[in-house]
């Protein structure tokens, strides 16, 4: 599989090109052509495989399923001689992407918006620089630091406390911390978030570039955006200058697959072309370290055929779905205790947070007398009905961009017979108690990774540097970081999740026996030691 920057460009001439699917239609072409396989995989094309496997998955999967550098595919036939080779099939997909979604250059992942986060960090946040980092990122984003000794400078998202869910950064929140850490070289934010609230990109963009820095945006939950007027406008439009688009959350492609997009700069507030040429090289060369060399094609395939859709057809059947999904919204309405967050909710409108994802329904149930964590108990195990996400205030669905009309109609009666045959929860509880202040960070993620650790009871490793990432899901926000000092005020907001029955992600102890922490410091690393406490601004911002 080649990678030359110069083959890629910002729009496609032909607008009937988006109608085609190239390198998808390549590898159909190939495995219809059942050449005689002398190559991996080793399943030769279905012979090699499992019979039970073959029968539940359909036998075209493993023709399907083809290594890279296969010429005529994402390799130039080496026939073409010394002449200038067109794009390849697998270039042409890429290019096709890159112009849906407004980009200068954009690149398939099969290992999720992870991979992208690994490569973004290795490629902008490198040892010796800081980036201000919204703290309810993607736990993929620390790790890339821990890759790439970057330092982050931390920036809270708002929270509402009632919901217990974590918000958005808004512009003035940004502000702040860029005031506070003006030496950070970019920004890292989240939108939309889990929750399906969406941020001020636009305003976000302007105060990130006039502080000289750098907007990625972890569009993860967004990539359908910018494909219905009803629906905010893609995140490089807005001005942000990498973006990454789970496509496989609602786009339609297989699981684990993504795009990585950077900006080609024809958008009024992103940053200049000359730098994000150097962007571009940059982040293909951590792409070209951070992926494997037998990428699936099925995976890849999978993103050419979802952005066809998007592109070609995605107005249309997005006009259907959004209907749906609004008829939907209003029968939850209308049953008693339930309300759909979002515009119309009491609580709205919530700071920082200009549009809602209407594909992404939050249910505030606390009017029921029932948890949320209890009616999604109750759905799945009695009524074989499973949601994406449920809180102790919420049940939360993720609505795909062509929903079948029976999914959603049959919801509501689903809902109504989990609440009759649930009984309600006496009292008020609160398990997602409002996050824990940070404490001082001390030393980079890399650092405090590659330190010696020990593991210790909770109450011992206050005052220690933590070596490891715990959050609380809901409501996502670490309570601590690797590098940070651990508070005596984090560890009581972990063991009252905890208590509460709320899984602690990234925990190597989830139920929290022990927690591990810095033994001492990792050798002498540029950049490692970190004096300035993270930015912590209100919700209100």
């Amino acid at each position: 599989m080649t990678d030359r920057p110069d083959a890629f460009r910002p729009t496609i001439d032909d607008p009937a090109a988006q109608l085609r699917a190239p390198y998808l239609e390549a590898v159909a072409a190939f495995a219809r052509r059942g050449p005689r396989r002398y190559f991996v995989p080793g399943h030769t094309g279905g012979p090699g495989a499992d019979p039970g496997l073959i029968g539940e998955i359909g036998p075209s999967a493993f023709a399907l399923d083809i290594p890279q550098d296969m010429p005529g595919v994402d390799a130039t036939p080496i026939s073409w001689g010394t002449l200038p080779p067109p794009p390849t099939p697998f270039e042409q997909a890429e290019m096709l992407a890159a112009d849906a979604y407004g980009a200068g250059r954009s690149w398939f992942l099969t290992n999720g918006a992870t991979q992208g986060n690994h490569a973004t960090m290795l490629a902008l946040a490198p040892t010796g620089t800081e980036i201000v980092v919204q703290r309810n990122s993607h736990g993929s984003i620390v790790d890339g630091l821990v890759l790439s000794g970057g330092t982050p400078r931390f920036v809270a998202p708002g929270y509402d406390p009632d919901l217990g869910m974590a918000t958005v950064v808004s512009p003035q929140q940004l502000r702040e911390a860029v005031r506070q850490h003006p030496q950070a070289t970019a920004v890292t934010l989240v939108s939309p978030t889990y929750f399906g609230m969406v941020a001020d990109i636009g305003g976000c963009a302007r105060v990130a570039h006039e502080a000289g820095m750098l907007l990625l945006v972890d569009c993860a939950w967004g990539p359908h955006f910018g494909f219905h007027e009803d629906l905010p406008a893609s995140a490089l439009r807005q001005g942000a200058d990498v973006v990454l688009t789970s496509t496989h959350k609602h786009g339609g492609s297989l699981t684990q697959s993504a795009i990585l997009h950077v900006a080609s700069g024809a958008f009024p507030g992103s940053a200049g072309p000359e730098r994000l040429a150097e962007v571009q090289h940059d982040v293909g060369r951590a792409l070209r370290m951070m992926r494997s060399t037998s990428p699936s094609s099925l995976l890849m395939a999978s993103l050419d055929g979802a952005r066809r859709q998007l592109a070609a057809h995605g107005a249309g059947l997005l006009d259907v779905t959004i209907a749906r999904v609004r008829a939907l919204s209003h029968e939850i309405n209308a049953i008693d205790g339930c309300r759909v967050v979002g515009p119309a909710h009491p609580a709205a409108p919530f700071p920082g947070v200009v549009a809602h994802d209407p594909l992404r329904i939050v249910i505030d149930v606390r009017g029921t007398g029932h948890t949320g964590l209890d009616l999604q108990r109750r759905l799945r195990d009695e009524l074989d009905t499973v949601v994406e996400l449920a809180t102790d205030a919420t049940v939360v669905l993720v609505i795909g961009v062509q929903a079948p009309e029976s999914l959603v109609r049959e919801f509501p009666g689903a809902l109504k017979r989990a609440l009759r045959t649930n009984r309600p929860t006496s009292g008020a509880r609160r398990t997602t108690p409002a996050p824990a202040v940070p404490g001082e960070t001390v030393l980079t993620p890399r650092a405090a990774y590659q330190s010696a650790r020990d593991a210790v009871a909770p109450e011992e490793a206050v005052g220690r540097v933590a070596a490891e990432a715990i959050s609380g899901y809901p409501p996502g926000i670490p309570a601590v970081l690797p590098g940070e000092l651990v508070t005596a005020e984090a560890v009581r907001h972990l063991v009252t999740l905890r208590d509460a029955g709320v899984r602690l992600h990234g925990a190597a102890d989830p139920q929290l026996g022990a927690m591990l922490v810095v033994r001492q410091p990792a050798p002498a690393d540029e950049g490692a030691t970190v004096v300035a406490p993270p930015v912590t601004a209100s919700a209100e911002g």
